[in-house]
């Protein structure tokens, strides 16, 4: 029997199963009531800091008999198992199969469908909600993928959009990427009317992967693109606001609208720099009514720095800049989005590069790819982009600041990186060209063969050595 029963493949459950089958060293679960309030942060930092990024599965939050389930997507080695790739070919699957739309496939009914609480005994406090950082000006649900459709083409989208707790059915929103969601509510309310929206808590990390990508036409629905993912139709079904789409293996749908011409204080909020953030677009969310299944599980991601919160955003962006290089670039042959630059900021192309001139090309597409992007480095493909020490080896010895060094001022940068114009969010970007000179002679790299290092690794083996 199914640790999490009632699972699909598509759904969080089919996921935690998989974990819990193929991976039960990577799933950690904490049976003792735990405060609301940092506990489930800390824990998922405290792994973090030691070098794990198991999924948590805390049983019980505040005594709301709930189970919250965190650190979704803290893990490569699980993200890449969804795709059923190694972790390395990771960015590379994902270029490809965001790009394979599927139509999706419309159920008459969803699992949570089983609970239906409307007006008045709507009270999000129950859900276990956690306060993560001392920062935060209240409980945020970090999980919850807000689904709306475009009041002028019909076509909706999804995406991750923090949600602070202000009351029993008002969340504080920020449209903060400015892109499709924020352009759907300014549309309608220029028609004088809200967004209908839906807030959709607990799906699959490829539905988290998929909602994270950007360049698509206009037309395609994000929901096609996580078909994509699947290789299958996703399977959706029509909630109770405006026979909008959600995910039919979610755990928690919690109907209402984003009112127009209403705006509220939201934030502070631990953002993904590893900073207090204050700017919000300031909009407020009124729910009317949540559906759940019986047992639900409740989502979060773990906020600021965590993996679990920026991971996605690498390998989406990792992807998505490796699939705009290609087109010029064909030599280019890896891109990494380290976490550690926030999972956005800085950039790692490595290409067999022909010709100079090469590496200030794919530093110029990836900056006019990613609009968060502002440092990109390139690397020759001898280098692994994985490995920063190896990296920045490549830039110690390899890189000549008055030449290889460029800067491009008065860049648009991302709204919430604390170093952009509080204004205009301008700053200025720069390329690093770590690759060899071509035409002359070089200084030749030491390098282990593979054969020795098998050799070394049986050496180790039979001494009693392990590499982890």
């Amino acid at each position: 029997m199914a640790e999490f029963p009632n699972a699909d493949g598509q759904s969080l459950r089919g996921f935690l199963n998989m974990v819990s089958t193929r991976f039960p060293e990577e799933l950690v679960r904490v049976p003792q009531r735990v405060d609301s309030r940092f506990a489930t942060t800390a824990v998922a930092f405290e792994l973090e800091r030691a070098g794990r990024s198991p999924v948590l599965l805390f049983d019980d939050v505040d005594g709301k008999g709930m189970p919250l389930v965190t650190n979704v997507a803290a893990n490569r080695k699980l993200l890449a198992a969804c795709l059923d790739v190694e972790p390395g070919d990771l960015p590379t699957a994902f270029r490809e199969r965001a790009m394979s739309y599927l139509p999706c496939e419309t159920l008459d009914r969803a699992p949570w469908d089983e609970v239906v609480i409307e007006g008045a005994d709507v009270d999000l406090t129950k859900l276990p909600i956690p306060l993560q950082f001392t920062v935060d000006a209240a409980p945020y649900i970090t999980a919850g993928q807000i689904t709306a459709r475009d009041p002028v083409t019909g076509v909706d989208t999804t995406g991750f959009h923090r949600l602070m707790l202000k009351g029993r059915n008002r969340l504080g929103v920020s449209l903060h990427s400015r892109r499709r969601m924020h352009e759907f509510h300014r549309r309608a309310e220029e028609r004088g009317h809200g967004l209908p929206a839906a807030v959709v808590i607990g799906v699959h990390p490829l539905h988290y992967m998929g909602s994270m990508t950007y360049a698509y036409p206009p037309h395609v629905r994000k929901f096609e693109i996580i078909g994509g993912l699947f290789g299958e139709p996703y399977r959706l079904a029509r909630c109770g606001i405006e026979d909008l789409e959600v995910p039919a293996g979610a755990e928690i749908v919690i109907e209402g609208e984003i009112l127009a011409e209403t705006r509220e204080p939201e934030g502070p909020f631990g953002e993904f720099t590893g900073y207090a953030s204050y700017r919000s677009t300031q909009n407020v969310f009124v729910a009317h009514r949540v559906r759940m299944r019986r047992d639900a599980l409740f989502h979060s991601v773990v906020s600021g720095m965590a993996k679990d919160h920026i991971l996605i955003s690498c390998v989406t962006r990792e992807g998505e800049i490796l699939n705009a290089l290609k087109r010029n670039l064909p030599n280019v042959t890896a891109v990494h989005v380290p976490h550690s630059t926030c999972g956005a900021f800085v950039a790692i192309i490595a290409m067999k590069k022909i010709a100079e001139g090469e590496p200030q090309m794919a530093v110029m597409a990836t900056l006019g790819t990613e609009l968060y992007t502002k440092y990109v480095i390139v690397v020759d493909d001898d280098v692994d982009v994985f490995d920063i020490n190896d990296v920045f080896w490549a830039i110690a010895t390899r890189v000549r600041a008055e030449k290889d060094i460029f800067f491009v001022p008065g860049a648009k940068g991302a709204i919430l990186d604390p170093s952009s114009d509080p204004k205009d969010f301008t700053l200025t970007k720069m390329g690093i060209d770590a690759t060899r000179p071509s035409g002359r002679d070089f200084a030749e790299r030491l390098v282990i063969s593979e054969e020795e290092r098998t050799r070394a690794r049986d050496i180790l083996a039979a001494a009693g050595a392990t590499l982890g």
